[in-house]
């Protein structure tokens, strides 16, 4: 494997080690905001966009995860 392709699967690998660690910690603190609930106790737009936001995030992990596999066994 040259010297790009290795380069290429550690930033692949470590963007997905990092969205798999950082970004679900994120999670609790995002359930426990008071803007994530209104008054009549429903979960507010702020919930949702965070909550997708974390979805992308892991969803990238999986893909970048994917593609370092696909440079390691190409």
């Amino acid at each position: 494997m040259d010297a790009p392709a290795v380069v290429a699967v550690a930033v692949l690998l470590l963007g997905a080690l990092f969205n798999v660690v950082v970004w679900p910690r994120f999670y609790p603190r995002i359930a426990a905001d008071p803007r994530s609930r209104d008054a009549k106790g429903d979960r507010t737009a702020f919930f949702r966009v965070h909550v997708v936001l974390i979805a992308v995030a892991l969803v990238i992990a999986a893909l970048s995860l994917g593609a370092a596999a696909l440079l390691l066994l190409g």
